[in-house]
Parts: C-alpha cells; sequence; structure tokens
C-alpha cells in the first residue's frame, strides 16, 4: 500500500513524549517527487511547538532521576530498543522516504532503514563500555578525575535527501551522551519523520528525549536561536551553515556542521574501468541517490592518456542506469526531490553547455515520464575546472571530466575546490592509491569504492563544515568535559 493510494494527513506534533495538537492551523503538504501527487500532511510546528519541545527537552534533561542520569549500560539498551523498534518499521520508512523525495527504493532500504538502525546499534554498544569517569595522577601531586557530562538539550537539523540516517548521526551520539533533542526535519520528508516518532514512542526513551518539530528555514532559525538550547547540530547546504555559524558564535554555543560538497573521483592511469568489475562501486561514489549526495565524487579526473576511455566509461555507467519512478525496485536514478531542485539542476546544465563544456550524454528530462521531477544522468566532457560545473555543487546526477597531466596536476586539481567533504582514487594498486588519498584536502576519501562507516569520523574541511559526525569522537560532541582535582 502506497501513499499516493492513501494520502497520510498526521494531525498532531509529537512533544514531551505524546501526541499533542500544534498550536497554529498551518500544515506542510507533501508532494511524490514521482507522480507529483500529494501523499500527505502534517502540522507545521510554530514558534509555541518550538517552546514547547525545548521545554520538555529540558524537563527531560534535567530530571533527577531522568536520561542524563542513566548508567551507560541503561542508555545503552534503551538505544537498543530504538534500533529494534526502527528495524520493524524498516520496509514502511524506506517506502515513506522513497515517495517523497525520489530516492529509489532499493537505495532506501539500505541506506534509510537498515543504516540507521546500524548506527544506533554501534552507539548502543559504544556506550556501554564508555567510562563516565577517568582518574590519573596530577603532575603536580594529587589526582584529577576526568567526568563526561552530556552538554544538555540539542538541536538537530536534518536535511531531506537521506533524512533518516543522517538525522540518527545526530540522535545517536547524543543519545548516548546523555542529552535530549529537539529534531527539525526538512519539510521536503516529513512523513518519514513522523514514523520515526512512532518508534520512539514504543522503545524505551522516557518522554521529552526526543521532540520533532517539522518546519522551514524560519523554524530551524527560531531553534537554532533558543535561548534554552545548549548545542546545534545541522546538515545543509553551505550557505544556511555559515548562518547557523554566525548565529552559534554570536551565542558561543557549540555547533556540528556538515555541509555541502564538490569531490574529486581521481581515475588513475592504472585503474581498472571495467564496468562489471567496478560498475556497482563507481554508480555508488558519483550518482548515488540520484547525485543528491553531499560526499559523491562529481568531478572525474581522467589522465590524459585515457581522457577519451574515461567519458566513453562514465557515458556508458549513465546510459545503463535505469530512470524510473522511485518505488519501482529497478529504479536506480529516480526523480529529483522537488520541482525547484529540478530547475536548479537544469540550470547548471545549461549553465555547462554555455560555457563550453561537451554534453556528451544526457542533459534532459526522460521522454517516457510525463510526471514526476526527472532528470536524465548527465555526462559533460571537456570541462574546466575553473567553470561553474566544476566549482558549484549542483546536487543532480551531473558529472564533469576533467582532464590532468600527471599525479601532481590531479591533486592540484582535487584541491582546487572550495570544499573538501568526500572523493575517491581509482587504482589497481592500493597502495599508490593510498598515498594519492593521503594528498587530498578531504575530510574522507576512498579507495576504488567509497561507503562510510558508521565506527569513523565523518565530515568535511574548508566550505563543507567543522566538527566531525560518526565514530566515537562524535560522542564527545556532545559531552562537557569536568576536571576534579584532589
Amino acid at each position: 500500500m502506497t501513499l499516493q493510494e492513501h494520502p497520510l494527513h498526521i494531525e498532531h506534533l509529537f512533544i514531551g513524549g505524546q501526541w499533542t495538537r500544534p498550536r497554529s492551523s498551518d500544515r506542510i503538504r507533501v508532494v511524490s517527487a514521482s507522480t507529483e501527487q500529494e501523499i500527505g500532511s502534517v502540522p507545521h510546528a510554530s514558534e509555541g511547538d518550538v517552546d514547547a519541545a525545548v521545554a520538555a527537552a529540558r524537563v527531560a534533561f534535567e530530571d533527577p532521576s531522568g536520561w542524563s542520569q542513566w548508567e551507560p549500560e541503561r542508555r545503552g539498551m534503551a538505544l537498543e530498543s530504538l534500533a529494534d523498534q526502527l528495524e520493524a518499521r524498516g520496509e514502511e520508512m524506506a517506502q515513506r522516504v522513497a515517495e517523497q523525495n525520489g530516492m529509489p527504493i532499493a537505495v532506501a532500504r539500505q541506506l534509510e532503514a537498515a543504516f540507521p538502525v546500524a548506527v544506533l546499534r554501534y552507539y548502543a554498544n559504544l556506550v556501554k563500555s564508555s567510562a563516565v569517569e577517568v582518574s590519573h595522577p596530577h603532575l603536580l601531586g594529587g589526582t584529577t578525575t576526568v567526568r563526561r557530562e552530556p552538554v544538555g538539550v540539542v538541536a538537530a537539523i536534518a536535511p531531506w535527501n537521506f533524512p533518516q540516517t543522517l538525522a540518527t548521526f545526530k540522535h545517536a551520539p547524543a543519545l548516548a551522551a546523555g542529552c535530549c533533542l529537539v529534531l527539525k526535519p526538512s519539510p521536503e520528508t516529513v512523513l518519514d519523520s513522523m514514523l520515526f516518532a512512532e518508534a520512539v514512542e514504543a522503545s524505551d526513551l522516557p518522554p521529552g528525549v526526543i521532540n520533532i518539530v517539522p518546519g522551514g528555514r524560519e523554524i530551524g532559525a527560531y531553534l537554532v536561536s533558543h535561548p534554552d538550547i545548549d548545542k546545534v547540530a545541522f546538515t545543509g547546504s553551505t550557505a544556511a551553515g555559515r548562518q547557523i555559524a554566525e548565529t552559534c558564535g554570536r551565542l558561543l554555543r557549540p555547533v556540528t556542521l556538515e555541509l555541502g560538497g564538490k569531490s574529486a573521483a581521481i581515475v588513475l592511469d592504472d585503474a581498472d574501468l571495467d564496468l562489471s568489475v567496478i560498475g556497482e562501486k563507481l554508480f555508488g561514489a558519483t550518482l548515488l541517490n540520484n547525485g543528491q549526495t553531499c560526499f559523491l565524487g562529481t568531478r572525474i579526473l581522467a589522465p590524459r592518456s585515457r581522457y577519451d576511455e574515461v567519458v566513453d566509461v562514465f557515458a556508458a555507467l549513465a546510459k545503463s542506469l535505469p530512470v524510473g519512478d522511485a518505488l519501482d525496485p529497478a529504479t536506480l536514478i529516480g526523480p529529483m526531490a522537488s520541482e525547484r531542485q529540478r530547475e536548479r539542476v537544469e540550470s547548471y546544465i545549461a549553465k555547462g553547455r554555455g560555457d563550453g563544456a561537451r554534453l556528451v550524454t544526457g542533459g534532459r528530462r526522460p521522454a517516457h515520464m510525463d510526471k514526476g521531477w526527472f532528470v536524465e544522468p548527465t555526462i559533460f566532457a571537456d570541462v574546466d575546472n575553473r567553470q561553474a560545473i566544476a566549482q558549484e555543487e549542483i546536487f543532480g546526477p551531473v558529472l564533469s571530466v576533467i582532464p590532468y597531466s600527471d599525479v601532481d596536476d590531479a591533486v592540484r586539481i582535487a584541491n582546487d575546490s572550495d570544499y573538501g567533504l568526500g572523493g575517491t582514487v581509482w587504482s589497481s594498486d592500493p597502495e599508490r592509491a593510498l598515498a594519492v588519498a593521503r594528498r587530498v584536502q578531504t575530510g574522507t576519501i576512498g579507495i576504488n569504492t567509497y561507503l562510510p562507516d558508521p565506527s569513523s569520523p565523518f565530515g568535511g574541511v574548508k566550505d563543507s563544515g567543522i566538527g566531525r559526525e560518526l565514530g566515537p569522537d562524535a560522542m564527545s560532541n556532545f559531552q562537557h568535559f569536568k576536571s576534579i582535582y584532589s
């Protein structure tokens, strides 16, 4: 049963561990990216709703016997219960995400249903083995005890492209640390957040530990600047991240920002370009989720000695990808998440052609799709790294193939970007690829593949953000360190 057949209209907000009537009659209406039909709606949170959510989180946090005071083992068990509840709702979660933002259902089942569960289980296990206090000799005599304490109430703002996964990157380590949260999902993807609320309600988390306030940028800005918020965790555009950083800087409020990217996929001259061997991994590193993924290697750096071959390989890859309804299991390229996003992608395709890049394949709306916000997978060749399509984040299925002369030139081009989030190196020699990877200015990079690891830091440098998510260090982002001298 799909939302197109039975639209979902939710009347209440999840605040304080219960479904409460919103303070405003405004609503967020959700449209299928594949069919352009309305598939549901939820209340649009008001500032009063945000106040209530923050207050509920504050009460839950300061409860003398509440979440922040639970033993790590008990918190870990509660996180396991939330993972169990999400796992039980996995197929419905994948379908809700796919219908909203156009993510192919095959991708959604892995990355919006299974991956968040894996992240929660990782932090559940991590917190169980994490010491709250560690003592060591004081250098001037006596003993110092270093205590980890939760930072407080967290504002977590997630984007529309991977709404559940990127929300989990925030709430899982924050919950493990003992924090309480107010989560603001993107207005493009709110129906999945209501299913997440059902999982929270059914889990062993106490009331008020997680609260959800759907809304647009204004509500996000109000939440970020709220006087009773102790920490902000945000994923989204670099422009929005700058505004949030300015607010948090003024308030001396800690913030983690995971922002945009324009990563390089460096194809070395010894790379195996057989698509039957590397095609799936190449797709995952460059065109995953219809190109609406921040870490993708959308700048393909190709050696001049094999340039035409590289162009042909990526053209063949693009042409081989089935374009269709996000709910079709055979689909690998679904629609853009919104009409506005398709217009943005098409404007960059026009800009690329106008700047002299050669359109190899794609660049149009699929002829067989008369509904939905589709764009064909698009490959540009003869691209100069200074052109807009090579420097600006397009966030669609558009790749630019850029020539380089030698490895030093490839590294120079890869680093000639305002961003530094992801990237890949493709080579038949893993050690050679590793040496190149070490020279690229980026927060993460893969060798002949790219898949974030829940147990390792994820984040960027330069305009790609501040701080890291995932891994053990991410839990530290949601903790204060107190030194006690004795």
